[in-house]
């Protein structure tokens, strides 16, 4: 059954509202109400057309007013991020306490009768032990006991919940590999933009990547159609982090793993980049999704591979080769003194 009413979660991030505003370009769609705690940007907002704009916070309560007025159909969980744009424990209320309150005014509607929730990869966690591929039905050997991953593995346990709570609502659970494109601002991006690229010594693992027009088009698809169940989305093929940092046309800093910590903090106060545990781990171990059942059962292929959506990422952003040895080795410099001083 076709959707009727959606309401869309996140709208001022890139994927929340332009999915609000592919939704709102259908004329079969009745009403599409974008939620978020500040209005989108405005070329965002112009882009999103009749979508109306609901300013609220998912971790009040009284989004289920929200919900129980505009008879919504469908919800589209789409603000869960790893993005650090503020404290961290705001990211954790965000995530999890507004997911939780979310829910709760789905479970209260007698309307609602389909959810979409964007989800990450990063609940498989990274681990040594880690198999080649990551199917649906893996659970990770170690999962870190805080961060954005343990804020995704805790969403996708009370959707879980919600689910068998009410069967009659179908769910769909979105497992996204790193988003890249042209136009979005992720961790990644931001990683991969800066000048000299820290790594960690002796490692170089597998990168896979989602395209963001990929990303946009499997919301959309859920959010149509009845496709239940949980399914990674990714990207065919895989990039070393040595080639990707080759293709951005940037310089690898390989540092031991005991300097990445205080080179994070730095970065994370700049919002330059994210060195959480889990990035960390992701640096050392890389991750790597099976996508069989997105193609076979979801009915989706991706039109990007990792290495075209990295190149288009590189190529939107106008990323130019860093130019000359003297910059290189006046910020090495730098950098091994951050690091000094914290050691």
């Amino acid at each position: 059954m076709a959707p009727r009413i959606v309401l869309v979660t996140g709208v001022s991030r890139f994927l929340g509202g332009h999915l609000a505003a592919r939704l709102a370009a259908d004329p079969a769609i009745d009403r599409v109400l974008g939620v978020d705690t500040v209005p989108p940007p405005p070329d965002l907002a112009r882009r999103m057309g009749r979508a109306e704009f609901v300013r609220a916070d998912i971790r009040n309560p009284l989004i289920a007013k929200v919900v129980a007025r505009a008879e919504v159909d469908t919800v589209v969980h789409a603000s869960v991020t790893a993005n650090p744009d503020g404290a961290r424990s705001a990211t954790k209320e965000m995530n999890v306490i507004g997911t939780m309150q979310l829910l709760a005014a789905c479970q209260k509607s007698t309307r609602v009768r389909r959810l979409v929730v964007k989800s990450t990869a990063a609940v498989y966690g990274s681990s040594p032990r880690d198999p080649a591929l990551f199917t649906e039905d893996m659970t990770p050997h170690e999962l870190p006991p805080s961060g954005y991953a343990r804020d995704a593995a805790e969403v996708e346990d009370y959707v879980r919940a919600f689910g068998r709570r009410r069967e009659d609502v179908l769910v769909t659970t979105l497992r996204f590999a790193d988003v890249v494109g042209p136009r979005i601002d992720t961790v990644l991006t931001r990683y991969f933009a800066l000048p000299l690229v820290p790594t960690v010594l002796g490692h170089d693992p597998r990168v896979q990547l989602l395209h963001s027009e990929d990303a946009l088009a499997v919301l959309e698809r859920a959010a149509r159609h009845d496709l239940p169940g949980v399914f990674n989305v990714a990207g065919d093929g895989v990039l070393t982090l040595s080639q990707a940092i080759r293709r951005a046309g940037r310089a690898p800093l390989p540092l031991p793993s005991a300097a990445i910590d205080p080179i994070g903090r730095l970065a994370r106060g700049a919002r330059l980049a994210d060195f959480s545990p889990e990035r960390l781990r992701l640096l050392n171990l890389g991750r790597v999704l099976d996508t069989t059942r997105l193609r076979e059962e979801f009915g989706f292929a991706p039109r990007w591979t990792t290495r075209r959506a990295f190149d288009d990422f590189v190529t939107g952003r106008g990323l130019r080769p860093l130019v000359g040895p003297r910059r290189i080795a006046a910020v090495e410099r730098g950098i091994r003194d951050v690091v000094a001083r914290w050691s």
